[in-house]
């Protein structure tokens, strides 16, 4: 069965851009059972975790040329906002 890949309704697994982005903790669980991974929470108070997030995610605002104070309300602004880069 493929992840339910939606931001609306019950059994959601992603977070809208206003929400801050990102998946859900039963998005989370459900991934990581259908792949064996072993996705986290989001570590916005730091870490190694939180540190490669917000220079991958840097890498892709810079590769899209998307600026977040001109555009604050793409997935990607939000996510960064969630995760304090």
């Amino acid at each position: 069965m493929a992840l339910r890949k939606t931001t609306k309704g019950k059994g959601r697994h992603f977070l809208t851009a206003k929400e801050g982005a990102g998946m859900t903790e039963a998005g989370r669980r459900a991934y990581n059972k259908e792949t064996g991974g072993n996705l986290k929470a989001p570590q916005p108070g730091g870490g190694p975790r939180k540190k490669s997030y917000c220079a991958r995610s840097k890498g892709q605002m810079e590769m899209h040329g998307i600026n977040c104070s001109k555009t604050p309300d793409k997935r990607i602004c939000a996510a960064r906002r969630r995760w304090k880069c």
